[in-house]
């Protein structure tokens, strides 16, 4: 079965063909990252023109690339929730269009059960049940995956994900857009001791975070050594700041292996990326006797492949959707609107 994909939520504009939810056979993606460097992170104005301008192109491209027709399309999977909503709606109404002039199944997928899904493609091998540790730049939680399309969230975030946290801190110390990868890149060098930051637990869910503590804290000791003219050793703020992050999500996702018995945790989401958070949940599950998949950095991010995969699922549990279909800033990866 091909799908053609579509993903839209944010600033990458990504169009994939994939067959039968683990074989990708291309993967376009238009990406707006040096536009919108200029303002230190995501115009959601000039994201949705952008992914207007390019969405069109890469359809084509995509059916160039795999030498595949129109005709052999079997359906359009696209991004429906939750994203910018200005750049959710150029995707939705996209393949939506698509669905219809080819009078092919649309099927509507949530942008977090495809960054899960990235794994499959990754890892042909891996199936449900599962744990998946998700770290986003919108979303961080640790979600029981107990089939394709069935999903239990044991913990999440109360307010900032991780990702969020990453981005806001690094462009405050002036780094460049996007700001986690750039903030990663300078705490290898940095003595993650020197400055001394919280790990929180919030509310009676030991599986919930919270990191607008976190970030506070780090925003106001760059404040202060503005202030009274003290030098900030970056490396290191950047190196703690890491291993405050990492030191919330990692000990989850332990007890979430300890207490479910499940021995496989997938990673999932741009933050995924994060060295420090790859080189803990490695070292962590070794100890536990767990197997850990983690997809390649390529995946890690937002791209239309991880879409047609968890697509495929959706059309085998008969998840698919009319030209009715709208799209949502906001909904739990559950399917509820928030």
């Amino acid at each position: 079965m091909n799908i053609l994909a579509v993903e839209s939520s944010c600033d990458e504009t990504a169009v994939a063909i994939v067959r039968d939810g683990r074989q990708v056979l291309c993967d376009c993606i238009a990406s707006q990252v040096a536009l919108h460097r200029e303002y230190g992170g995501v115009v959601p104005e000039i994201a949705s023109r952008k992914h207007i301008e390019a969405i069109y192109a890469l359809a084509d491209q995509a059916l160039r690339e795999t030498g595949l027709s129109r005709k052999d399309i079997d359906a359009v999977a696209v991004t429906y929730a939750p994203g910018l909503i200005g750049a959710v709606l150029v995707g939705v109404n996209f393949a939506k269009a698509a669905a219809l002039a080819l009078g092919k199944p649309l099927i509507p997928v949530h942008h977090i059960r495809g960054h899960i899904a990235a794994n499959y493609l990754a890892f042909p091998d891996l199936e449900p049940p599962f744990l998946c540790l998700v770290v986003s730049g919108g979303h961080t939680m640790i979600v029981e995956v107990t089939d394709y399309t069935s999903m239990r969230i044991l913990g999440t975030t109360l307010d900032d994900a991780a990702g969020e946290s990453f981005d806001k801190v690094a462009r405050v110390l002036g780094m460049p857009y996007p700001g986690g990868a750039a903030l990663d890149k300078a705490a290898a060098l940095g003595d993650e001791t020197k400055y001394v930051l919280p790990r929180s637990r919030p509310g009676e869910n030991p599986y919930n975070m919270s990191f607008s503590g976190l970030k506070t804290a780090a925003l106001n000791l760059i404040h202060h050594a503005g202030q009274v003219g003290e030098a900030l050793d970056v490396p290191s703020l950047c190196a703690g700041f890491c291993a405050a992050v990492s030191d919330t999500l990692i000990p989850r996702v332990r007890m979430a292996i300890e207490e479910t018995g499940c021995k496989k945790v997938a990673i999932a989401g741009g933050v995924a990326a994060n060295s420090r958070i790859r080189r803990d949940i490695l070292s962590m599950a070794r100890e536990l006797g767990a197997t850990v998949y983690m997809p390649p950095l390529n995946l890690c991010g937002d791209n239309a492949a991880m879409i047609g995969a968890q697509g495929y699922y959706e059309y085998l549990a008969g998840n698919t959707a009319g030209m009715e279909l709208n799209a949502y800033a906001t909904k739990s990866i559950l399917g509820e609107v928030l």
